[in-house]
């Protein structure tokens, strides 16, 4: 098939290309050529739209579905239909299913569905049998069905010698350990940020010391074991502090930051609406600014929508009995948009991938066309009905 996009303003820093509007001509997947203007017989699609913009495809670290077990959440048919129309070419799914994905064939099942797909999808294997944190999981069974890493999705590893034992063996094959940053013990049965809301609106909180303390622990034990070792979606000033020292130290350690928490407080609980009830809680304005100013310096790898799709039997309910968790693929782009130059949204949009051993991509003469369209300049509303953006001029 020969595709060929007209006036495509590309959005990448790093390539001789960047600010500038070119033609690019795909022919069977792989970018044929680039110039400032093509005619080009017998293409099959031409695609020329007002004020096309495209960069390297992005890249979420951080999405759940619910297939296999919970199908009534998102099928991986429609979720990867939703990241790709919210500009994403490839995500890693979490292993947050019934059944967890903790071995060799999970992997492959969940692989085989996502197969014809326009979005690639990669497999983060659970750390521990059926994420019950009691025994590793077969990791290099599931590195050899393609996991990218292993981690048990928002549960920590509250043994500490797991934790050693899994970066001690990973190493072996260059395993990605990733461990949830919250100490259970500390955190116990908290809803929210343990601040001035979570008494004044009478609910139990998990503090930002839960968090800190579990991570000031993982560093301890990689620095020990060595290894590598990933902080997803980190929360609070300190934490970024303590991982920033950790890299100072030439500790093998990253981390991501959801995007709901880098643009909400706990402010917004004030309702109780169950939509901000999220692991980790939203926190305060003075941990928002941290986290922005941390994410364009570079000490946060990477932002993550942290697409976590609830059903409404788990979510509209009260808010003690509401599950954590909030879609986000949809929302990530115009977002990220709201808060950074559109250098920097593209720059975090598609950083990630090297941590999780996927190769980077590159718009370039020879390479596979992996790269997302938008248009940075329209406003876009929310339709609840079908769970997607209406566009407006």
């Amino acid at each position: 098939m020969k595709l060929l996009l007209k006036a495509a303003k590309i959005i990448d820093p790093g390539s001789k290309y960047h600010q500038k509007k070119v033609d690019i001509l795909v022919e069977g997947g792989i970018i044929k050529k680039i110039a400032a203007s093509l005619k080009i017989k017998d293409v099959d699609e031409i695609i020329d739209l007002k004020n096309l913009h495209i960069s390297n495809g992005w890249f979420d670290s951080s999405v759940s579905f619910g297939e296999p077990g919970y199908e009534e959440r998102e099928t991986i048919k429609n979720g990867l239909k939703a990241a790709g129309l919210s500009g994403f070419t490839q995500i890693a799914l979490n292993p947050g299913t019934n059944p967890v994905l903790d071995n060799n064939g999970s992997i492959t099942s969940v692989k085989s569905k996502a197969e014809n797909s326009a979005v690639q999808l990669f497999t983060i294997g659970a750390l521990t049998n059926k994420s019950e944190g009691k025994d590793l999981a077969e990791l290099y069974d599931m590195h050899q069905a393609g996991a990218v890493a292993f981690g048990d999705y928002k549960k920590a590893v509250s043994h500490p010698n797991l934790l050693k034992l899994s970066l001690l063996y990973a190493q072996n094959f260059g395993g990605l350990v990733q461990s949830f940053p919250q100490d259970n013990q500390i955190a116990g049965d908290g809803l929210v940020n343990e601040h001035i809301n979570s008494t004044s609106l009478g609910l139990n909180g998990i503090p930002a010391l839960a968090e800190e303390l579990q991570i000031i622990r993982d560093l301890y034990i990689l620095e020990y074991t060595g290894g590598k070792l990933h902080i997803p979606t980190i929360s609070t000033e300190k934490s970024i502090k303590l991982i920033k020292d950790a890299k100072k130290k030439g500790l093998d350690v990253s981390c991501s930051v959801a995007i709901h928490n880098l643009v909400y407080t706990d402010d917004e609980l004030a309702e109780f609406d169950t939509r901000y009830k999220v692991l980790p809680p939203l926190r305060t304005k003075v941990d928002v600014k941290a986290l922005r100013k941390a994410v364009l310096d570079g000490t946060i790898d990477m932002v993550t929508s942290d697409h976590t799709p609830i059903d409404l039997e788990h979510k509209k309910v009260e808010f003690e009995h509401a599950l954590n968790g909030t879609i986000g693929l949809e929302s990530a782009f115009g977002t990220l948009s709201t808060i950074f130059s559109l250098d920097e949204t593209i720059n975090l949009l598609t950083k990630g991938r090297t941590r999780f051993n996927i190769p980077e991509v590159e718009i370039k003469e020879g390479n596979a066309a992996n790269f997302s369209l938008f248009n940075p300049d329209v406003t876009s509303v929310f339709d609840k009905e079908k769970n997607s953006f209406k566009f407006q001029k």
